[in-house]
């Protein structure tokens, strides 16, 4: 990829962030536009546009883990949480690289909107 995107950018470390929590595969962060009292991307390091070109059942597993570590690191346990993929223009996806949200801090009500 010849421009990264802006998550890789931050992945890297050629864009500076606030770092909540990092491996050798994901990194966390704070939205910058957050939809919850708390609101944490969680990204992996090498680019994956969306869930649809994700191949990897151990690097899906792996963010999964990431998400739970994250959440529990946090103290969102045992009040809850709610976690999103959205993939593709149509499923809200904004940023093309794959990212989870954790959001919480409040009731999550359904349908989400």
């Amino acid at each position: 990829m010849s421009d990264p995107c802006i998550f890789c950018k931050i992945a890297s470390g050629v864009i500076p962030a606030d770092l909540i929590y990092q491996d050798e595969h994901f990194v966390a962060f704070h939205d910058i536009t957050p939809q919850a009292p708390v609101h944490v991307l969680v990204i992996p390091r090498q680019h994956i546009a969306s869930l649809s070109e994700a191949d990897d059942a151990s690097l899906l597993a792996g963010l999964l883990e990431a998400v739970r570590k994250i959440s529990s690191q946090l103290a969102l346990v045992p009040a809850g949480w709610r976690t999103v993929i959205n993939t593709g223009t149509d499923g809200g996806q904004t940023v093309m690289h794959l990212h989870a949200h954790i959001l919480a801090g409040r009731f999550m009500q359904w349908p989400p909107f």
